[in-house]
């Protein structure tokens, strides 16, 4: 009986007490990052408005050479969508256009469907720090649902990262 009672104190332990710290946790995370390229910003606002120009800098697609991509649309403009299916990272989704403000801000939905549904919002926008400089924010949006969210800061903390990458990629893609 003793041994029956120590093996559900270690269930408890390592299945409930986590589920429920989930259940206070927060669902919803913003990332936001940011990188000064010294390029005038309408050279690179015209080039981080293409989603094939991102694929050149974005530390996921880059991750694994075999990643199959389909385009539908004209990229730079909205509507325009990008689907991608890959096997290294287990990845599928795609991405849509929804709003352009012109030598501003790009808007996208990210549409997941492994490794996890899920539907985030994106942005890339420059701003002229000064005329040979320009500062990029790459801002994502997601929710990730019960008890998923107990590996949200994790998730967080490695997008961050992952972000920063991917901007230091496009930064010097553009001052070479």
């Amino acid at each position: 009986m003793k041994i029956l009672k120590w093996i559900l104190i270690v269930v408890a332990v390592i299945v409930i007490i986590p589920l429920l710290a989930a259940a206070f946790m927060k669902k919803d995370y913003t990332i936001v990052q940011e990188v000064v390229i010294n390029k005038p910003k309408q050279q690179v606002f015209d080039y981080v408005k293409y989603v094939d120009n991102q694929n050149k800098f974005n530390k996921w697609v880059l991750a694994d050479p075999a990643i199959k991509i389909v385009n539908k649309g004209t990229d730079g403009t909205v509507g325009f969508v990008q689907s991608w299916d890959s096997k290294e990272i287990n990845s599928k989704g795609e991405q849509e256009i929804k709003q352009i403000v012109e030598g501003e801000k790009i808007e996208s939905e990210l549409r997941f469907e492994k490794p996890f549904p899920g539907v985030s919002p994106t942005s890339l926008q420059t701003a002229s720090m000064a005329d040979n400089q320009t500062k990029v924010t790459w801002t994502f949006h997601g929710h990730m649902s019960w008890p998923l969210n107990i590996m949200r800061p994790m998730a967080v903390s490695m997008m961050n990262t992952d972000l920063q990458e991917s901007l230091g990629m496009l930064k010097k893609q553009l001052e070479q």
